[in-house]
């Protein structure tokens, strides 16, 4: 099982938003859990211009994400996805580790 996957639908956003935001950069998507939220821990996403050494990285096409060894703790065995659907388009993460999630979607607990 890899420690954290992207989806192509993931993959194929970020390079969107790159291009558009940052057409002559190289900027990841850093994926972070936060303490806090309603559930107990929380996503943070956000444009990250440089990965640290003990960073993952994950490569797919121009597309990067990274993740901190601490976040990765809690994101083990998850996917990143991205969902346009009608009541709006979002990053999601599919967490096996998460025991409960809020209606929101971005915070969960682990019990």
């Amino acid at each position: 099982m890899e420690q954290f996957a992207v989806t192509d639908r993931a993959a194929a956003r970020i390079a969107e938003i790159i291009a558009e935001t940052k057409p002559d950069g190289s900027p990841a998507l850093r994926v972070a859990v936060l303490a806090g939220g309603c559930s107990g821990f929380q996503y943070k996403f956000e444009l990250d211009e440089q990965a640290q050494p003990d960073d993952l990285v994950i490569q797919r096409g121009p597309a990067r994400v990274v993740v901190d060894p601490a976040s990765l703790d809690l994101l083990a065995g998850s996917e990143l996805d991205f969902t346009d659907e009608l009541m709006g388009s979002h990053f999601a993460v599919r967490n096996p580790n998460a025991k409960s999630a809020c209606g929101c979607g971005t915070s969960f607990s682990v019990d």
